[in-house]
């Protein structure tokens, strides 16, 4: 134990400054008998790196969600850990480790194995702001957050009660210092000290209490859910990268819809993404947009809680499809072409969302590719359908456009056709293109074909897709 006392003295970073633990009240200590917490679920990577940290002197555990997660029954997707090593003193013991932020440092330690490489997140103990000057703006939002501190003040520093347990492997002892275990039992989500406070110090809590709500089943309790609607506006203040990244989490939760309706009964859907004030609607005018919606986010759920990746862009795709088809249909009644009033009505669509929550580039690419590839499907004459399954992001493109099918907005008949398509050999897809020109009693394809000489002996060729 002296050693061990020793060794953390003499790996304190002189640089850094660490603050002297405050009456935060002792943990309860909860054995593997009442927690239940199955050590099958665990990651094997997780309790290498708590193991590692507490081999070389420092205090180390499993916390947050995981816990959280553990501790009913599902199988965490990521774990992070908590210590009382700097950031520096971290890097140094992993040889995969990078540090990453600024405003709120941690270090991340990346395992390679079998599969995708897993990323452990290693956060050190935060202190209590009360008093941080420069760290806090005038709002109350925390500005700079690494000042280090004991775990009962790291404890204190976060949101929810079911979120600020720590799990020790080696002794598979739970320590809860806010009554989180009890909370979970009431399937209760109630927010570590003041919550009108909380939210100020970060307004992003807000959307993670709809989130977690609607993850778990939990109702909010009264003081949480309180002050919600009224400092919504703090959200926009907040950097536009982050707030997309919590309503990316949100909306992949596998419980999207019953977020969303969350967001609704909080008051925070003005605002964040323009089309829930219009799907969220019960009028007649928002049933289709309601019902198109619904539907994706119905698929997205299905597969995430079936373990299948989701695209972002896919996703925002369809969540932004109600408001770029009605500006579709408003740029063809002026009389423009079907195409460049598609691609006008993009570009309204998407600065109208930036007003809001800018949606990453990449993602933006990847919806304007998808609603662009819409017209094409309706061309299923000469060279269009072999060109369009060729495009990288046709299976995206195919799929929304089965959703149109499924909505009644498209011919259920063109997603059928394509799906025979997709499947039939080259007879097959051949005898589905004449299928089309016989239904549409047309013998020419208006594509380009290539002239092919004939003896002047010959018939004159019947018409075919070339």
């Amino acid at each position: 134990m002296i050693t061990k006392f020793i060794k953390r003295i003499l790996r304190r970073d002189p640089m850094v400054k660490h603050t002297q633990a405050n009456n935060t009240g002792a943990p309860k200590r909860i054995p593997k008998k009442s927690h239940r917490i199955d050590p099958h679920l665990l990651s094997k990577n997780a309790v290498k790196v708590t193991h590692t940290l507490q081999q070389a002197g420092y205090e180390a555990f499993i916390v947050g969600g995981a816990v959280r997660d553990l501790a009913l029954g599902i199988s965490p997707k990521d774990f992070d850990v908590a210590t009382n090593a700097t950031p520096d003193q971290v890097q140094r013991l992993f040889r995969k480790a990078r540090l990453i932020g600024r405003r709120f440092q941690i270090v991340h330690v990346t395992f390679f194995g079998k599969g995708h490489p897993e990323i452990i997140e290693v956060s050190t103990f935060r202190a209590l702001l009360d008093n941080a000057g420069d760290h806090v703006a005038e709002s109350g939002r925390i500005l700079r957050d690494n000042v280090w501190g004991s775990q009962g003040e790291d404890a204190a520093r976060r949101d929810f009660t079911i979120n600020a347990m720590y799990y020790d492997p080696s002794s598979e002892t739970v320590l809860d210092y806010h009554g989180g275990m009890a909370d979970m039992q009431k399937k209760t989500l109630r927010m570590i000290g003041d919550p009108a406070k909380r939210y100020r110090e970060d307004p992003v809590r807000m959307l993670r209490a709809v989130r977690f709500a609607a993850k778990t089943g939990f109702e909010l309790d009264a003081a949480t859910r309180a002050p919600i609607a009224k400092l919504g506006t703090l959200l926009n203040d907040v950097p536009s990268a982050r707030l997309f990244d919590e309503i990316l989490k949100l909306l992949m939760s596998g419980y999207s819809w019953k977020a969303i309706q969350g967001l609704k009964d909080a008051g925070l859907h003005h605002g964040l993404l323009p089309l829930l004030d219009h799907i969220l609607d019960k009028g007649e005018d928002s049933k289709g947009a309601n019902n198109f919606v619904k539907l994706a986010l119905a698929n997205t759920d299905d597969r995430i809680q079936s373990g299948k990746s989701v695209s972002a862009g896919f996703l925002f795709a369809t969540l932004l499809w109600p408001d770029l088809l009605k500006n579709w249909k408003a740029n063809s009644a002026k009389g423009m072409a079907n195409i460049p009033a598609l691609h006008d009505a993009m570009d309204d669509t998407i600065a109208t969302q930036s007003s809001g929550m800018t949606i990453q580039r990449r993602f933006e690419s990847d919806m304007r590719e998808i609603w662009s590839m819409q017209p094409r499907f309706e061309r299923r004459v000469g060279r269009y359908p072999f060109r369009l399954i060729e495009s990288p992001r046709f299976r995206a493109g195919y799929d929304f456009m089965l959703l149109r099918c499924a909505t009644g907005e498209l011919n259920s008949a063109i997603g059928q056709w394509w799906t025979d398509f997709i499947a039939a050999d080259p007879t097959g897809q051949e005898e589905l293109m004449a299928s089309v020109k016989n239904e549409s009693g047309n013998n020419t394809s208006p594509a380009k074909r290539r002239r092919r000489r004939k003896p002047k002996s010959a018939a004159p060729p019947e018409s075919a897709a070339s």
